[in-house]
């Protein structure tokens, strides 16, 4: 982390385009669980609501012509793990970061999950700190090259949209997910996901190091599953 609160705020500022007023919120943002009880989980689940809040917005506005299914494919590829993973790396977050000995220990600071909740925890602490219009203005500043890049013909189906669709089309019943298991390996933390898809006869579990990662991997599983006994 960078030495000093003040110097911390100066570099956020400088590349954020926004300035804090309330220290301690930025502080909370950027500390991890590894470090303390008092860390940013609380602040990622609101960052991760309102981001997609305005991201949504934006694409309706960018793209006032397209059906949902085309809007819910382009949200999920600005506001997946990867792509805020790199938005923190760009914002240099991980060398702000706030973590146990741990994780400093393994490189926590280059992880993508952690770093995709700090940038959560960020947009969280910026609304709280100021207002809609500021946090709006912040997220759409971080995503301005994206969003001007953004393009509808190349934005691929995820696999649990794949899934979706496909077991609509035969008026199935949709998937059902489940975390059957969290552990911890090399302070990694990796969820075990279960989908159950009633057209096929097992059960399906995938591994992955975000729940969202996992079912992702659960559904192509099931999708090819069932492209096998559809030949």
């Amino acid at each position: 982390m960078v030495d000093g609160k003040s110097r911390t705020l100066d570099y956020l500022s400088a590349v954020s385009g926004y300035e804090f007023n309330n220290p301690t919120l930025l502080n909370a943002a950027l500390t991890h669980r590894s470090y303390s009880k008092d860390n940013n989980e609380r602040l990622e689940y609101l960052g991760d609501a309102m981001l997609g809040f305005i991201i949504a917005e934006a694409l309706c506005q960018k793209f006032p012509a397209q059906p949902e299914g085309v809007l819910t494919r382009l949200r999920a590829s600005l506001v997946k793990e990867e792509t805020l993973a790199e938005l923190a790396r760009s914002l240099k977050l991980g060398d702000l970061l706030i973590l146990g000995a741990g994780e400093i220990k393994s490189g926590g600071w280059r992880r993508d999950s952690i770093l995709s909740n700090a940038m959560e925890a960020l947009i969280a602490s910026i609304y709280l700190d100021s207002n809609i219009e500021k946090c709006r203005s912040f997220v759409l500043h971080i995503y301005s090259d994206l969003l001007a890049n953004l393009s509808t013909s190349v934005v691929k189906k995820d696999p649990k949209t794949d899934l979706q669709e496909y077991l609509q089309a035969r008026k199935r019943p949709l998937p059902v997910y489940e975390v059957t298991e969290e552990e911890s390996q090399d302070h990694v933390k990796i969820f075990t996901v279960r989908c159950t898809v009633e057209e096929i006869e097992h059960v399906v579990t995938a591994q992955g190091k975000s729940k969202r990662n996992a079912e992702q991997s659960a559904a192509q599983k099931a999708l090819e599953i069932l492209h096998q006994n559809s030949q």
